[in-house]
């Protein structure tokens, strides 16, 4: 059987009304104990008020015994069932449960409708997500046709480098010899043995490698086959590839989760909308705005196997427990523990989790020293954060830019401030002195704890952040902040990003809402500062989570402006904010003179406008993967050079070589290591002006028997600046003027290097020894 596809060709080798018993009350039973919420008004009556009146205890009112019981006290019931023998308990039993079944069914139907209406339209959200994305990548990479070694080299870059952990798990003789292989890797940074646990937050991988065997292992005992395989024919003279479909792919099986996943992130949005808003008109705006600008939420579609993919949807659960704890007067223990293991998964996963948090805390302790929130709260909240920062600490085996982050500093300076500010700075109202004087505190505090605990412990990882920051405002230029700043995700946002949010009328709407909460915070703020009362302490509750969601807006506007790819918690924090349009709170005054829903379709329609053009745009783009020159490079490296032979080159391609053909490789593309760096520096020497011999030199001194030289990167440049020449002029100044060595190589790689392979975009260098 053939199946046509793009290019390519698969071949195939409860009781009925009449038996219910009435609902009587067993002897010394309260007919509404634990079945009825406790307001007034909603008492069952007899048996409840009973109780309240007599003191408690069994006094309530009775009524006449069931058949299976005696007449009596209850105790003295139990009793002669009991000697009654076998039968009789059971049928006491039975009815006992029968009645136990009733009530809750009773309790279930009477539950508030709406919860379940969120709920169902919750699953519908996450359900329409998930499909989405799911065709949005099968159209762009055509992968249920791809061959596995096409798969891989579909996993660019970091991808190829984080999916390499999750093969060799799988492929390993047991899970936790997998496990042990990948905390000890000889592969990735040849020499060294490193924990790759440890470096590079490869948890998702682990837990994805364990469920893939403990699915594969019931479906083979159960005889059900996983995967089916075909015969596809590429066409253009190329052979014929074998393509497997089904959840027993490991590739497949591994993008298929995280796009479930991210399914569950749209429903987590709509509950979000709902609860932030007060109306499920709210969930719908925030579900509509999202897919309206689809392209300026989230890649997943694009790239699976990134870090925010598996982080980014914890982050939206983090963000409403954080709402809802910020509602409710008092914080409950359950609710501070879900805050501690939603941040727990959001910061395992990816490393740049922790400056999400920064800001978040920082929002946080805002609105408390503007009175929006009680410090008693605050601190609570900073507990359940030190605790998930511990917790992540040992789960990374001590990883040392966790507790020398600003985000650990902050939570230590915010804590302190916390707990002296009221003794050393003693008043009876609120002053704007102060608080300029509070931020200052945490300001100067968390720069100068977070140098100190570098400083001890010696760590400079994170030092290229600080550079990053130094390039947007001082123009400042280094070879490892230019190889940042050169990728269009670290440069500024585009200047097309907020006209397309406009023309889908997600800043405007934004905008308005925004305003009216800066509003309500001035008239609040200044009313504070010159009275105090009960009002003040009832409006910072009503309204602090709004504060708060305001200011962490405004946080993520400043990094998605700096830093183009951080859009993807500013987008969805647009889409979120949105929602508050349908808020009562906030638009009350207008709800009175316009329906709310009336007001919000109408918004909606307009923004559908815009919205439906882009969901045309993302389904109109078909492709298919396709990376003939790679493939050809990979196959050369499996057949003609030995397993233990040392590989480096451009960070992308090392991924794919150590991936595909699982040779050692001296470089990657997890950039957030001072060390790696450093080697970085040195294999990227090739593209520089310095001489041949020294290059030579230095490649030998890492043990690297085989240079992948890729011209393009010799010659192109994303824009002024940013060849690979240009950024070593400014790191090598000494030879700038020279021709570039990778030139001198593409022409004749004699007498210090010899080509073993070439063709179109990849040259591989053999280095003889000295």
């Amino acid at each position: 059987m053939a199946v046509p596809s793009r290019g390519r060709n698969k071949e195939s080798p409860p009781l009925k009304p009449g038996q219910q018993q009435p609902q009587q009350q067993s002897p010394g039973a309260s007919p509404s104990r634990g079945r009825r919420p406790h307001s007034p008004g909603r008492q069952g009556s007899g048996g409840a008020r009973a109780m309240r009146k007599g003191g408690g205890g069994r006094r309530g009112a009775r009524g006449e015994p069931r058949g299976p019981y005696r007449e009596g006290p209850a105790v003295d019931g139990e009793r002669n069932v009991l000697g009654r023998g076998p039968l009789s308990l059971l049928r006491v039993c039975g009815d006992r449960l029968r009645v136990f079944v009733v009530d809750r069914k009773a309790l279930i139907t009477k539950a508030d409708s709406k919860i379940w209406l969120t709920f169902l339209l919750a699953v519908f959200a996450g359900v329409l997500h998930w499909c989405h994305i799911t065709t949005l990548f099968e159209n762009d990479r055509h992968f249920s046709h791809l061959s596995t070694l096409e798969r891989e080299m579909a996993f660019r870059t970091e991808m190829g480098l984080y999916y390499s952990y999750f093969k060799i798990i799988i492929e390993a003789p047991s899970f936790w010899s997998g496990v042990c292989t990948i905390m000890n890797d000889k592969l990735t940074e040849y020499p060294l043995v490193i924990n790759t646990l440890q470096r590079f937050n490869l948890y998702p991988e682990v837990v994805l490698a364990s469920w893939y065997r403990i699915y594969t292992t019931i479906m083979e005992f159960l005889g059900v086959p996983t995967k089916t395989c075909w015969t596809v024919n590429r066409g253009k003279g190329l052979s014929p590839v074998e393509s497997c479909e089904g959840l027993g792919d490991p590739a497949s099986f591994y993008v298929a989760v995280i796009f479930l996943l991210n399914g569950f992130m749209m429903s987590l949005f709509f509950i979000y909308g709902t609860y932030l808003s007060g109306s499920h008109l709210g969930g719908l705006v925030t579900v509509l705005c999202f897919f309206f600008n689809h392209g300026e939420c989230t890649r997943v579609m694009w790239t699976p196997p990134l870090r925010e993919s598996f982080s980014y949807p914890f982050l939206v659960m983090q963000m409403l427990l954080l709402t809802y704890i910020l509602r409710i007067p008092s914080i409950n223990t359950g609710s501070l523990i879900a805050l501690c293991v939603s941040n727990i998964f959001f910061m395992l996963p990816w490393q740049f989790a922790q400056f999400v948090l920064l800001t978040q805390i920082a929002s946080l302790f805002a609105v408390c020293i503007m009175g929006y929130i009680d410090s008693s709260k605050l601190q609570k909240i900073l507990s359940a954060h030190m605790v998930s920062l511990l917790v992540c600490f040992i789960l990374m085996f001590g990883n040392s830019m966790l507790l020398t982050s600003y985000y650990a500093a902050s939570l230590v300076v915010i804590s302190g401030i916390l707990e002296w500010s009221p003794k050393v700075l003693k008043r009876r109202k609120r002053e704007v002195c102060v608080w300029v004087i509070e931020g200052c505190a945490w300001l100067f505090g968390t720069v100068t704890l977070k140098y100190l605990t570098s400083l001890v412990f010696g760590i400079a990882d994170d030092a290229h952040i600080g550079n990053i920051l130094k390039s947007k405002f001082i123009g400042y230029k280094d070879f490892d902040t230019l190889m940042y700043t050169c990728a269009a995700e670290f440069d500024f946002m585009e200047k097309e990003t907020p006209v397309r949010y406009t023309k889908t009328l997600l800043l405007p709407v934004v905008l308005v809402v925004l305003g009216v909460i800066i509003k309500r915070v001035i008239k609040y703020i200044l009313w504070s500062l010159s009275h105090t009362g009960r009002y003040e302490k009832e409006e910072r509750f009503i309204h602090g989570e709004l504060v708060f969601h305001a200011l962490q807006l405004l946080a993520y506007s400043v990094l998605a402006i700096l830093i183009m790819r951080l859009k993807l918690f500013l987008t969805p924090h647009l889409c979120i904010m949105a929602s508050l349009v349908c808020s009562k709170q906030l638009f009350g005054w207008l709800f009175y003179k316009i329906q709310p829903k009336t007001l919000v379709f109408a918004i909606l329609a307009l923004m559908t406008i815009e919205g439906s053009a882009n969901l045309r745009t993302q389904w109109n783009i078909m492709g298919e993967f396709s990376n003939l020159p790679q493939e050809e490079l990979l196959e050369w490296i499996k057949v003609n050079t030995r397993q233990d032979a040392v590989f480096a080159g451009a960070m992308p391609t090392m991924a794919s070589v150590k991936l595909s053909t699982l040779r050692p490789i001296v470089n990657h593309p997890h950039y957030e290591d001072a060390g790696l760096r450093a080697r970085t520096k040195v294999v990227y020497s090739m593209y520089s002006r310095k001489p041949a011999s020294q290059v030579k030199r230095d490649l030998i001194k890492l043990g690297v028997n085989y240079y992948i030289l890729e011209e393009s990167l010799c010659v192109s440049r994303k824009k002024p600046g940013c060849s690979m020449p240009e950024i070593w002029d400014v790191e090598d100044p000494a030879n700038r003027g020279k021709i570039p060595l990778c030139t001198l190589m593409s022409k004749d790689s004699r007498p210090y290097f010899i080509t073993v392979f070439e063709n179109s975009n990849y040259r591989v260098l053999k280095i003889p020894k000295e």
